[in-house]
């Protein structure tokens, strides 16, 4: 354990990349990659959660978790075992509407945390599995987690925990999402399900989720329940890419109430008027698998998938890989501060994105 924190510790570097290319035109006003934090080269970022009280952008790695605040950019805390995570692979981060930090571990649970005391929750205490992918939060302070067994609806004054698994069209949550209208979206290895009140609705590629798949792709292995052994999130098929259209990686609600999914092999697709439209590289999109997908402040579309990272305005697509200064191209997390700053998570660590001002 100590060796991971030391990691996590020692190999935080900030490293000031410029973008390769020529420089933006002023009438150019397209965020370029201004820094990097390297957690290491063997570590993975897959999850990343701003809390605006704070100040402080939170890093879920696959050694621990990093706070860092977003003022100075130096690094406030490190958190393994040793100080309380159940799990140092993290794969999911909320922060709640009462400033608690959840973090979803590989195989260990949730762990929560808010000054300086961590609580932990396994499925003796009502979780439905080991397994947590996704956090999302209702009015009236109602919490849900996604996890491999369903997803747990979480009443934040008692801690109450109800599982919801029969109700989805798939048990493995992997993406979370309310809406302006307190619905709830619930992204799946098998669709896509949204909570109503007391009713459901279900959507899969038969209606409209997902591209098509006009490469001729192999079918992913990682398809309906299967087991746990074979869920490694691998997303290649004897060397190959691979194709999903039903197995949604991650899902939002964007500012006017239209839903995004990002699927396995199929690209994003977006519901908006009862419709599902999907793209894909075709159209501009980096890569095909989309693993995360956030929304700025001025309206515009991130998109993290496996060959780098798009930005979409509505009508133009801009990609960054490695060229344009990001650590790698599987772009796991995205996560965009009220200031327009857009810090996206890959293998090796962190890259934080800016748009130029007129006088740089």
């Amino acid at each position: 354990m100590k060796n991971r924190k030391s990691l996590l510790l020692a190999g935080l570097m900030l490293v000031i990349a410029t973008a390769c290319g020529e420089s933006p035109q002023p009438q150019t006003v397209l965020p370029r990659v201004d820094a990097s934090f390297n957690v290491g080269e063997t570590a993975y970022v897959r999850s990343l959660a701003i809390e605006p009280g704070a100040n402080s952008l939170w890093v879920g790695t696959s050694v621990g978790v990093l706070e860092i605040d977003l003022k100075t950019e130096l690094v406030l805390n490190t958190f393994t075992r040793e100080d309380g995570l159940a799990n140092e692979y993290v794969f999911a981060i909320g922060v709640d509407s009462d400033g608690y930090k959840w973090f979803g571990t590989n195989a260990g649970g949730v762990s929560r945390y808010r000054d300086g005391e961590w609580k932990v929750f396994f499925p003796m205490h009502g979780l439905a599995d080991y397994w947590i992918y996704a956090f999302a939060e209702q009015r009236e302070k109602i919490y849900w987690i996604g996890t491999w067994a369903g997803a747990n609806r979480v009443e934040l004054d008692s801690l109450k925990m109800t599982t919801v698994v029969d109700e989805l069209i798939n048990e493995w949550v992997y993406g979370l999402a309310v809406d302006s209208q307190n619905r709830v979206w619930f992204g799946t290895e098998g669709g896509v399900s949204m909570l109503d009140g007391e009713a459901w609705t279900h959507w899969t590629h038969d209606d409209g989720i997902g591209g098509e798949n006009a490469q001729g792709l192999p079918a992913s292995a990682n398809t309906g329940l299967g087991t746990r052994n074979r869920h490694d999130l691998k997303i290649g098929v004897g060397g190959s890419e691979s194709y999903n259209p039903n197995y949604v990686f991650s899902t939002i609600a964007d500012s006017d109430d239209a839903i995004w999914a990002g699927t396995w092999g199929a690209g994003v697709s977006r519901f908006e008027d009862g419709v599902w439209t999907s793209f894909t590289t075709a159209a501009g999109l980096a890569g095909n698998v989309v693993y995360a997908i956030a929304q700025g402040p001025d309206g515009v579309y991130w998109f993290g998938t496996n060959k780098g990272l798009s930005r979409f305005d509505g009508r133009t697509w801009t990609n960054y890989g490695t060229r344009e200064g990001l650590l790698g191209l599987d772009v796991y997390a995205i996560a965009i501060t009220s200031d327009n700053q857009i810090w996206v998570g890959t293998k090796g660590g962190v890259a934080r994105l800016t748009v130029p001002t007129s006088d740089t």
